[in-house]
């Protein structure tokens, strides 16, 4: 791997000059998506963390496009994988909370719906072949197998986390699945799901592909490589046994996951793929402080509506097409790969019947400016916010009440400085956004679902 200064010149997005996409390779182009899990802000070298050392993230952030306003579209888990796989937001399917191994038949009923369609359905339709391997988090029943949504590969696991050597989940089961079969595979689980993408690399280099791969780390239980097994048959639930430190034992697992995206990019390279796959690295929402993430100074942590919740480190890779060294301040959210792929690869997709929300990045990668839009986060009856441009409107409904809270990101980054009052109609403004959207997207929440949301859009 090539070792870079930490001092690089950066261009803005809307200023970078490089080979347009029209210019690509007539061969379709691969998709990689890496999607870290409970990683902050702060957490990765290029990004300010000085504790940890991510060398391979940070030379993809050097090599291509790094974000500095990227957000997942919800603050956890299973909210944002349904974001990214449909490219809409995860309130149409009725899917804004965690997905918890059921223990009742009444959760188990609970996932991806099985009209929703995803970018590996249409990427398979249009002959690409199609993987994901590692976490799915969208339900646990065969109906919501990932297979049935598009993916002619599944090697993984189901719930929000495993053992990363036992591969059990929170209640001591074992959750290791190679496709419809539950099939244990031995090794540290960052490292096996590495092994197992580089064989999908290899076997698939003749043809396009699309290779979703979601990582278990750095999300509890805290073990790194060394560490031995938490959760067995006999002590099924833990989430630690090491004497070390919680800090340490996170840098292990975000430095493993560093050499996971490493060895993704020599393979890549090993059979001359590089320059036609693009490659996206991300992180499901933000980190959990207690144990040893950063949101980089950011406000708030996993599961809050405020930036340290779903603002998350973000880079787009592929040597030829996107401008090395290129920083892009503009918002973005995880639900634009959906587009995006589409756009790289020339597929038509009429979404007439489900309306994409995500907009393609591809204008960025050209050096243009996305179209002004508003975005939004949604957290059932507790909160919801709305981001236009530098402005961030936050609904909370807490005990006492709905509380509005305004900031002005660019001069407030950190969320301080609530201007509410001072800008009472940019507020009511931003507040009946709120609730249009509100209003459109909970419409659509399938009977299956119909424990209801309760809305907030009623003051």
């Amino acid at each position: 791997m090539k070792n870079y200064s930490r001092h690089f010149v950066a261009a803005t997005c809307a200023l970078a000059a490089f080979s347009p996409v029209e210019m690509m390779a007539q061969k379709q182009p691969n998709f990689v998506i890496i999607v870290a899990d409970d990683m902050g802000y702060g957490d990765v070298g290029i990004y300010g963390n000085e504790y940890i050392k991510t060398p391979n993230i940070d030379q993809i952030a050097r090599e291509g496009m790094m974000f500095t306003d990227f957000h997942s579209n919800g603050s956890v888990s299973s909210p944002t994988r349904c974001g990214l796989l449909t490219g809409r937001y995860q309130q149409r399917a009725g899917l804004e909370k965690v997905l918890l191994v059921p223990r009742d038949d009444k959760d188990k009923e609970v996932g991806l719906p099985s009209e929703e369609i995803t970018f590996a359905k249409i990427l398979g339709d249009n002959g690409y072949r199609t993987a994901l391997i590692g976490k799915w988090h969208l339900g646990y029943l065969q109906k919501h197998h990932p297979m049935n949504f598009g993916f002619q590969k599944f090697v993984g696991f189901k719930s929000g986390n495993v053992d990363y050597q036992s591969h059990r989940n929170r209640y001591g089961d074992m959750d290791w699945w190679d496709g419809l079969e539950m099939k244990d595979m031995s090794g540290y689980t960052t490292t096996l799901l590495t092994t197992l993408s580089e064989d999908y690399i290899k076997e698939n280099k003749d043809k396009p592909f699309c290779l979703y791969i979601a990582h278990a780390a750095p999300h509890s239980p805290m073990q790194g490589p060394d560490e031995k097994a938490v959760r067995t048959e006999a002590t099924p639930e833990g989430d630690k046994n090491s004497d070390r430190s919680n800090k340490e034992i996170y840098k292990d697992m975000v430095e493993e996951l560093d050499w996971s995206v490493g060895r993704i990019l020599e393979t890549l390279k090993k059979y001359k793929l590089d320059e036609n796959t693009f490659v996206v690295f991300f992180s499901d929402n933000g980190p959990v402080i207690n144990n040893g993430g950063s949101a980089g100074g950011y406000k708030g942590a996993k599961g809050s509506p405020w930036e340290g919740g779903h603002r998350v480190p973000g880079i787009c890779y592929m040597p030829g097409t996107i401008k090395e060294g290129t920083t892009c301040e503009q918002t973005v959210m995880s639900f634009d790969l959906f587009p995006t792929m589409l756009d790289m690869a020339d597929i038509h997709y009429d979404d007439s019947k489900k309306k994409l929300d995500g907009t393609s990045l591809v204008p960025l990668f050209k050096g243009e400016n996305l179209a002004p839009r508003l975005l939004f986060w949604g957290n059932g009856n507790k909160t919801i916010s709305v981001r236009d441009g530098k402005w961030k409107l936050v609904r909370y409904n807490q005990k006492g009440g709905i509380t509005l809270h305004l900031f002005d990101l660019n001069n407030d980054p950190y969320e301080k400085n609530n201007l509410s009052k001072q800008e009472p109609e940019l507020v009511e403004r931003l507040d009946k956004e709120i609730t249009r959207w509100a209003e459109s997207v909970y419409s659509e929440v399938p009977d299956q679902f119909a424990r209801k949301v309760q809305r907030t859009n009623k003051k």
